[in-house]
This record gives structure tokens, sequence and C-alpha cells, in this order.
């Protein structure tokens, strides 16, 4: 047992189509092994070490025969394949039913009703890139005053601005208005705020985005919270969780911002839980369907994880994972049911240990609990694998 554990998710890293990637359209998708093989091989030695190349045969990716992690892979039980189902499963919640999604723009009904309560018309309302949508839609809603709204693939309800329009403020005040209406049958994952600046032709989204999640169950994190030990959010972490089960929360401008905050606060003295969510991968690239960008940022990430590991405490647990795929080699620029990577270390922890294939994203979560010496309720999933890594 030990005082701390490190959970950083590479946001959409997937490893490989799972055997029910049919229902949702995506066989064939690998997110690490076809964004290698269309850059022509990664070069992620540090994670090598860890044994990524001995979960799936990665270009450039070489096993490791004396790994100093354990690796697997973890399976997704829950309905879905989006980023609020991943992470709560992580925190031992299975969906049994997907959130809903919007593939012809919402109802006609729904949408007369949000402007009604918002006293403004609306333009948009349809599938779209986030960044393809303020192109096509930027000049209007400067012109109307009217804010842009759109869904993806997943279930979220995503409103788009510019700041010198309508004020990321009230841009917030909007989407609170929505995500207290989208109850029900139309209870999406998140409400989505998606601020933008620039002029017509050059427009660029900004740092001021925001989710607004559904509140989970009872879960893990707030067991931790319960233990008097800290959860201390990284990145969208509090917004997933809809600001529940997280005690600090520090937002992120990239994945190099988020890798910075990691460092920093592995040297404070907590306790409890350090959870990081990296999203360029997913937002920046794997959306967008950009290979070499995704190359790029999973070589920032590998070549700063020594200076991760070396910040940690002798008794502490670092974990490496993802919570869906979003393979940018794929037709489709939406996320992709995969599995995802499971890579654990810690200075006193057994090296080289194959975990196999996790039955769920909840063998995370139990393995956290378990080692910070936290008792589970029997109500939530997942199975720890803490002792076939523990030293003791």
């Amino acid at each position: 047992m030990g005082e701390r554990a490190v959970v950083i998710v590479l946001d959409s890293v997937g490893i490989g189509e799972l055997p029910d990637s049919h229902l949702y359209g995506d066989e064939g998708s690998n997110t690490l092994k076809n964004t290698a093989l269309a850059v022509g091989g990664l070069y992620l030695p540090n994670m090598q070490k860890l044994g990524l190349g001995n979960i799936e045969d990665i270009a450039g990716v070489a096993r490791e025969k004396n790994a100093i992690g354990s690796y697997g892979k973890m399976n997704e039980k829950s309905i879905g394949k989006d980023t609020t189902t991943g992470h709560w499963e992580m925190v031992g919640l299975i969906l049994e039913n997907a959130f809903p999604t919007y593939p012809n723009g919402f109802p006609s009904d729904l949408m007369e009703r949000f402007e009604k309560k918002i006293n403004c018309k609306t333009i948009g309302n349809k599938v779209a890139s986030g960044t393809e949508i303020i192109k096509e839609l930027g000049e209007e809603h400067i012109r109307t005053g009217f804010p842009i709204v759109y869904t993806s693939a997943d279930s979220v309800f995503q409103i788009a601005a510019h700041e010198e329009i309508i004020p990321f403020t009230r841009l917030y005040e909007i989407c609170e208005i929505a995500r207290e209406m989208l109850t029900g049958n139309h209870q999406v994952g998140r409400v989505i705020a998606r601020p933008f600046v620039g002029e017509n032709g050059n427009f660029v989204r900004t740092a001021n985005r925001h989710d607004y999640s559904v509140k989970p169950n009872h879960n893990i994190l707030d067991i931790i919270l319960e233990n008097k030990l800290e959860v201390i959010g990284i990145g969208k972490i509090k917004d997933i969780y809809g600001g529940k089960g997280v005690s600090q929360s520090f937002p992120t401008k990239n994945n190099l911002d988020g890798i910075n905050k990691i460092n920093n606060l592995l040297k404070d003295d907590f306790k409890g839980l350090l959870f990081a969510n990296l999203v360029d991968f997913d937002q920046l690239f794997g959306h967008r369907n950009d290979p070499y960008g995704y190359a790029n940022a999973l070589a920032l990430f590998d070549n700063m994880l020594p200076e991760i590991m070396q910040n940690l405490q002798p008794d502490d647990l670092l974990i490496i994972t993802a919570d869906h795929g979003c393979d940018p080699t794929t037709p489709s620029t939406d996320h992709s049911r995969e599995y995802v990577p499971l890579l654990a270390y810690g200075h006193n922890f057994k090296k080289n240990v194959n975990l196999g294939i996790r039955d769920t994203f909840a063998d995370l979560g139990q393995t956290v609990a378990e080692h910070l010496g936290i008792k589970v309720a029997d109500d939530l999933a997942g199975v720890s694998f803490l002792r076939e890594i523990s030293l003791l």
C-alpha cells in the first residue's frame, strides 16, 4: 500500500478494436498500431521500456524481454465509446445504456424550448467537426449574434460562440441552461462550451472550453475523498465527473501544460490520487485525422515521461491508460470502440508483469483504491490487480 497514486489518461490512445466494434462501425480501428504504420513507425523508447510493445505489435516500438513496468490492455464493458463513459467505468460505474446521440441533429421541439430559455435563436443544429463548423457558420454567427449548436457521433450538445460576440462567461451561462434542460431521454453525456476568436477564414478555438457532464453516481473518487484523501484533477477531469469527487482541479491549455502540472504537483506532499487527462491526442489529432500530429504528441509525452517517473515517491503507483480510441487513419473522424493500453510502474513494484486483458476499465479504479488502503463498496465494478504487481 501507498499514500499516492497517479493515473494519466492519454485521451483516445486506443490499442485495437473490441470484439463488438462492428456494432459501432469501427472494424479495423487500432489507434496506436495504425498511427505507427501511417507515419513509418513510432519512437516511444520510454513507454517501450514499460512494456508498451508487449501489448500489441506497434511499428517502431519493440517488445521488451525485461520490461520495467507491468503491461496489458483493458476491455470497455460499458455501452458507448465516449470520454464520459470511459472515465466513469474507470471508477467503478458500468453504463448499460448509452448516452443519447443525434446523428440528424436535435429535435426541433427541443431546440425551440432551448431558444426560448436563452431568449435567442441558434444556428447549426447538425453533426459537425468543431473546427469546420466555425469556418462554415462563424461569419453568420458574428452577423446575427446567434450561438452555433452542433453535435458529433458522441453524446454531446456543443455550443460555439465568438468571444467578442458572446463573452465566454455568457456562453457558460447558456451551457448551464442547456445542461439543466437536457434530462430524461435527452440526457446527453456532456454539454460543451466552445468559444473561439479571430476573423472569417482564420477562426481559432480558445482554451476557454468548458464541459458540463452529467453527475455520476457514488464511485471510487467519492470514496477516496470520504477517506480524507485528495483527488487532484488535471485537465478536464473535474468536468468529466460533473465537479463531483474532485478536491482540487487544474485546467490545462494543452498536453505540455498538463505534463508540467503533473510534475509540479508530484513534488508536493499530497496524499491520494493525482488524476490527469491529456486531451490533445483526441481533440487536435484524432478527430482531425492527423496521424503525424498524433505521433508527435505521443513522442512529446514519451520524452517527458522519465521526469514523471523520477518525481514519483518510492511507494507511488503510476498507471498510464486511455479512455477510448480515435484512430486518425480511418475515414471516420469520430471515436473508435477499442481496447485501451494499461501500463503500471512504481519504484517498489514488480517489473515485467503481463496483466493480460482486463475484463473492464474498472479494474484500474479498484487497484488505485486498494493501493491507497481504501475499502470499496461491493456494488462498484472491477477487480484489483495490485497483488499481481506488488512486491509484498
